[in-house]
C-alpha cells in the first residue's frame, strides 16, 4: 500500500509540475514507416487515462509511455508503434474517421490510417503540453493544453489564454454544451465560453471550485463538476452536492446512470462508483460501488455492447455488469 501511493504521488507530481510548461524540447520526430504496429492478445500495464470507441466499435485507449491502442475485442493493436515512446494522455477519432493522440510531452499527432502529421508549438499549439481533445458540433478540433487552449479549423490554429479572458492557463478538460457554450476547467476553476468572454463558474458560497477535472452535461442538461470538492450538479442556477469525495471522472451511460472515478475516503482507495438515475434528484441519491483498488481509476466509457470500460494506474478495465476484467495479463483476462 505505502509503495503504491508514493507512486500515485509521484504520478501526479509530475503531472502538476508538466502542465504549465511550454516544453521546447520536444523529442525529434523518428516515425519510421517500416515498423509494423505491435499486436498483443493483452493489454498494457501502463497508465490508461482516457477510453475511447471509434466508429466501428473499437476501443481506443492512450497509455503514457505505452502507445495508443485499439482494441477490436481479440487483440490490442499499439497504432503509435511507428511513432516511438511518448507520454499519451488522450485519443480521439474525428467526424472524419481521422484519429488524434494528445501527448503531454510532444504535442499531437494526427493519423489518417496511412500517415501521421505532428502538430507543436512550431505549427502554432499554445503548448505541447497537451492533456484533452476535443471536437465540437461544427467540426472544430479543441486541445486543452498547459498553455492554454488551442482551436484548429483543418488549416491553422488559433490560441486562448489568460490574456483573452481565460482564469488561468493550465487547462484541463473541454466539453460543449447542448447550445454551443464550451465549458472548461482551468487550473482556477472551470468556465465557460460563449465564444466571445470566458465566464467564471462559483460555487453556492461565491468560491471557484478547486481542481475540477472532469465536465459534462446530462441527458436533461444538467452540467456535472468533478474534482477536490467532490461532484456537484448544476442546474444554470442551483448547485448540489452530490458527494465531497474527490471525483476524477463523470461519465453517463445510455440509461442516464453517472459513473464516477475517484478516491474513497478515508482508506484513501480508488472507486469506480454508480449514481443510479431513479435516484439523482433525491436527498442522498443511490450508489453503488462496483470496484475499488489501491490502484488510481481515470476515463470511463460506455461501449455500444453496454459494457463500461475504464483506465488505471496500471492498465484497463471492463465491466460487464457482472464480471470486472482485467486486459493486462492473459490470466486477467480468464
Amino acid at each position: 500500500m505505502k509503495h503504491v501511493l508514493i507512486y500515485i504521488y509521484f504520478v501526479i507530481f509530475v503531472f502538476h509540475t508538466s502542465r504549465g510548461q511550454n516544453q521546447t524540447n520536444v523529442p525529434k520526430d523518428n516515425i519510421n514507416y517500416n515498423i509494423k504496429d505491435t499486436v498483443t492478445s493483452y493489454g498494457p500495464n501502463r497508465m490508461i487515462r482516457n477510453v475511447k470507441q471509434d466508429r466501428n466499435g473499437n476501443i481506443l485507449f492512450a497509455a503514457s509511455w505505452g502507445g495508443v491502442f485499439r482494441y477490436d475485442g481479440k487483440s490490442f493493436t499499439n497504432i503509435a508503434s511507428k511513432i516511438g515512446s511518448r507520454r499519451y494522455w488522450d485519443v480521439l477519432e474525428d467526424r472524419g474517421g481521422n484519429l488524434w493522440f494528445a501527448s503531454t510531452d510532444s504535442g499531437v499527432y494526427y493519423y489518417n490510417g496511412k500517415t501521421f502529421q505532428h502538430f507543436t508549438t512550431r505549427e502554432g499549439l499554445a503548448s505541447n503540453g497537451v492533456f484533452k481533445i476535443y471536437e465540437d458540433k461544427t467540426g472544430i478540433i479543441w486541445f486543452g493544453t498547459g498553455g492554454g487552449i488551442s482551436r484548429y479549423d483543418g488549416q491553422s490554429f488559433r490560441n486562448l489564454t489568460t490574456k483573452d479572458g481565460l482564469p488561468n492557463n493550465d487547462i484541463r478538460t473541454i466539453m460543449e454544451d447542448k447550445i454551443g457554450k464550451l465549458w472548461i476547467a482551468t487550473g482556477d476553476g472551470p468556465c465557460f465560453y460563449d465564444g466571445k468572454t470566458f465566464t467564471v463558474l462559483k460555487n453556492k458560497d461565491g468560491k471557484a471550485f478547486n481542481n475540477v477535472r472532469s465536465i459534462i452535461e446530462d441527458k436533461k442538461g444538467n452540467i456535472w463538476l468533478g474534482g477536490s470538492d467532490g461532484l456537484w450538479r448544476y442546474d444554470g442556477g442551483t448547485f448540489t452536492s452530490i458527494t465531497q469525495q474527490f471525483i476524477g471522472h463523470i461519465y453517463e451511460d445510455n440509461k442516464g446512470n453517472i459513473w464516477t472515478t475517484g478516491e474513497v475516503k478515508p482508506n484513501r482507495y480508488w472507486a469506480l462508483s454508480r449514481y443510479d438515475q431513479k435516484s439523482l434528484y433525491d436527498k442522498t441519491p443511490t450508489v453503488t460501488v462496483i470496484m475499488s483498488t489501491e490502484k488510481m481509476l481515470c476515463g470511463i466509457l460506455e461501449a455500444n455492447d453496454g459494457s463500461i470500460w475504464f483506465g488505471s494506474l496500471y492498465g484497463v478495465y471492463r465491466y460487464d455488469g457482472k464480471i470486472i476484467t482485467d486486459f493486462k495479463s492473459a490470466a486477467g483476462q480468464k
